[in-house]
C-alpha cells in the first residue's frame, strides 16, 4: 500500500535519511520499531496546506519506486551526513532498483513483441479463413460410392473422387470444436512394408484416455490421413484398401470413441515411381481439401471455432479450440512437413504427437 500511495505522489515528494534519534518512530511498511541510532529513510510529502509530513522506513522496507535518481548525493536530504558504509548501502539500494527497472523494461518489451506476434498471427488467420471460404466442393449424397475405382469398400465407408471416408460412426456428434489427427506415426505405429488390418499398434498408451476425454468435452474427433498406395497399387488396390480401412476400424474399436475418418488416396507431383501428374491431388495433405470436404458437407453446417488466441507466456490456458496433431512437421527425422503445412493452410493450432500425448 505504501508503494502505491507514494508512487502517486512522487512528483511532490522528496527523500531524507538520518539516524533515528529515539525508539519512538515505526516503519510505515512493516510497522516495527526503528531502533535508536539506526539508519532510517523518510518519504517527505506536503499536504495541501504546505505542511511537511515524513513517513519513516527501514532501509529494506523503503519503497524505492517512489524515488529514483542517478545522483543520490544531490537528491536525498542528509546523504552527506551519513557514514561512508551507510552511503554505500543507500547507493546499492538504488542500484538494485536500476536492475529491477531494466528487468521490468525487458519483460515489458518481450510481452509487447508477443502481442505483436499474436496480432500478426490473427491477421494471417483472417487471410487463411478468407481463402478457405473460396474453396467450394460440390457434393451430394448420390456422389458417395461404395467402391473406390475397382476396390470394394467395407460397410459404412464411401468414396468421393480421390477420398475414402467413414460415412457415419455410431455416437458421432458434429461440433464447433474439432480435434483432428493424422493416423500413421501419430495414433498408430505402422510399417509401410507390412500390410494387413492387424499390422498396427497404439503409438502411445495414453491415446484412448486422451481421445475419450476430448469426446466427453464436446470435441468431434476426426482423422485426416494420406494413403497413396490405394491409388498407386493398381494391381493390388483391394489389398491396400482392406489394409488401411481395416486398421482404422480396429483402431476405433480399440479406443472406444466415435471418430470421423477421411483418407486421401491421390498422389503428389513428387511421388516416386508415379507417372507425372500436373498438379498435387487437392485432397492429399498438405492440401486442405479433406478439411474443406468435412467442413462443408459433414459437420451439419456448424461453424468451426478456429480461435487460436494462444500464447503460453501470457495466457493462463493452453487450450486452443480446434487443433490438429501430426508427426510430419518438417523436422530432420520427419518424412515430410505435410502435417504442419496442412494445419497452417487451414489456420489450426498444431501439435506433434509426442508433445500432445
Amino acid at each position: 500500500m505504501a508503494s502505491s500511495s507514494s508512487s502517486s505522489s512522487s512528483s511532490s515528494s522528496s527523500v531524507k535519511v538520518e539516524y533515528a534519534k529515539s525508539n519512538r518512530s515505526s516503519c510505515k511498511v512493516c510497522s516495527k520499531t526503528i531502533e535508536s541510532k539506526t539508519l532510517r529513510l523518510g518519504l517527505v510529502t506536503k499536504d495541501p496546506r504546505g505542511y511537511e509530513a515524513v513517513k519513516w522506513h527501514h532501509p529494506s522496507c523503503f519503497p524505492v519506486s517512489s524515488h529514483h535518481s542517478s545522483s543520490p548525493q544531490r537528491a536525498i536530504q542528509g546523504f552527506s551526513s551519513l557514514q561512508v558504509s551507510d552511503q554505500e548501502a543507500v547507493k546499492k539500494l538504488l542500484a538494485r532498483h536500476d536492475k529491477f527497472l531494466e528487468k521490468v523494461d525487458k519483460e515489458t518489451r518481450g510481452i509487447e513483441n508477443e502481442l505483436q506476434q499474436i496480432e500478426a498471427s490473427d491477421s494471417k488467420k483472417i487471410k487463411l479463413c478468407t481463402s478457405e471460404a473460396a474453396v467450394d466442393i460440390n457434393f451430394s449424397v448420390s456422389d458417395a460410392m461404395s467402391k473406390y475405382k475397382d476396390a470394394t469398400l467395407l460397410p459404412k465407408w464411401k468414396a468421393f473422387q480421390t477420398v475414402i471416408f467413414l460415412e457415419l460412426d455410431d455416437g458421432l456428434h458434429d461440433s464447433s470444436k474439432i480435434a483432428a489427427f493424422d493416423f500413421d506415426g501419430c495414433l498408430a505405429k505402422t510399417d509401410v512394408k507390412i500390410v494387413g488390418a492387424d499390422a498396427w499398434s497404439l503409438m502411445y498408451p495414453s491415446i484412448p484416455d486422451k481421445l475419450q476425454s476430448l469426446y466427453n468435452d464436446g470435441f468431434k474427433l476426426v482423422i485426416f490421413t494420406n494413403e497413396s498406395n490405394i491409388e498407386r497399387w493398381k494391381n493390388k488396390r483391394q489389398v491396400a484398401v482392406d489394409s488401411k480401412i481395416g486398421r482404422l476400424n480396429k483402431f476405433i474399436e480399440n479406443v472406444k470413441v466415435p471418430i470421423q475418418v477421411f483418407i486421401a488416396c491421390g498422389v503428389s507431383k513428387s511421388s516416386r515411381g508415379q507417372a507425372a501428374v500436373k498438379e498435387d491431388d487437392p485432397f492429399r495433405k498438405p492440401k486442405p481439401g479433406m478439411w474443406h470436404f468435412m467442413k462443408q458437407h459433414f459437420n451439419s453446417g456448424i461453424s468451426i471455432d478456429m480461435d487460436q488466441l494462444f500464447f503460453p507466456s501470457i495466457l493462463c490456458s493452453n487450450d486452443a479450440i480446434s487443433f490438429y496433431v501430426g508427426d510430419a512437421a518438417g523436422r530432420g527425422s520427419d518424412h515430410s512437413d505435410a502435417d504442419i503445412k496442412f494445419a497452417e493452410a487451414i489456420g489450426l493450432k498444431f501439435y506433434v504427437p509426442e508433445d500432445y500425448f
